[in-house]
């Protein structure tokens, strides 16, 4: 028997219970695809856009900066966006750290969106595959109650083996989704450390520069 055969005699032997399991192990993967593409982008995103306009900041362009920032998709463009646009009706750093805070609490939320699911997920399958396997038991310990004696313990085996691979399968997916969760979880705090940090270099380079420009030459 190939594998094939062995994972469709599998599920066949599982019962009911192994479709709300298949179900759930689908929308988890899909899920934890989606995230993992979009944080990749984001990520990307935002190390090209601040490359390219870090050179502009230190160089005091803060016209073409908010030009290029506002125009682009990256989290870090939002921030940089919502800085310079207070820039240019306060003074003090702690209005314009709101301002960019106040994009950051835009974003923040859309990068950790739908990834707590997938640790929902993992306990839930988890509860369905032992409902499958007590129900699984439930049934052999009946039929075996109705049956010759002589054939007893054989039947008994085979329900208890059928109705173990219910929990079997919900293990299999459940360790995986917390380590998919963990995964995206680490990979969402590392953007949200660039995009603090991108957030003090701007609020330090626009004060150093603002500093520069009212000191007497």
């Amino acid at each position: 028997m190939n594998a094939f055969q062995t994972a469709v005699k599998f599920f066949q032997d599982s019962g009911l219970f192994i479709y709300p399991s298949i179900f759930i192990m689908a929308l988890g993967l899909a899920i934890a695809i989606e995230r993992f593409v979009f944080l990749q982008r984001a990520r990307s995103q935002n190390r090209k856009l601040w490359a390219q306009v870090l050179p502009m900041l230190q160089g005091g362009r803060f016209k073409e900066v908010y030009s290029l920032a506002s125009s682009s998709d990256a989290a870090v463009g939002k921030i940089v966006a919502n800085g310079l646009a207070r820039l240019g009706g306060a003074s003090r750093r702690e209005d314009i750290d709101a301002a960019m805070e106040e994009g950051m609490m835009e974003i923040v939320p859309r990068l950790e969106k739908r990834t707590h699911y997938l640790a929902t997920f993992a306990n839930v399958i988890t509860l369905v595959g032992l409902l499958g396997t007590i129900i699984g038991l439930i049934k052999g310990f009946t039929a075996v109650a109705q049956v010759n004696p002589a054939e007893k313990a054989e039947l008994l085996s085979a329900s208890i083996s059928i109705a173990m691979n219910n929990t079997a399968f919900a293990l299999m997916v459940a360790i995986p989704f917390l380590l998919i969760h963990a995964f995206l979880q680490a990979r969402t705090s590392e953007i949200v450390d660039g995009l603090e940090a991108a957030k003090i270099s701007f609020l330090n380079l626009v004060q150093r520069i603002k500093a520069e420009a009212s000191s007497p030459r």
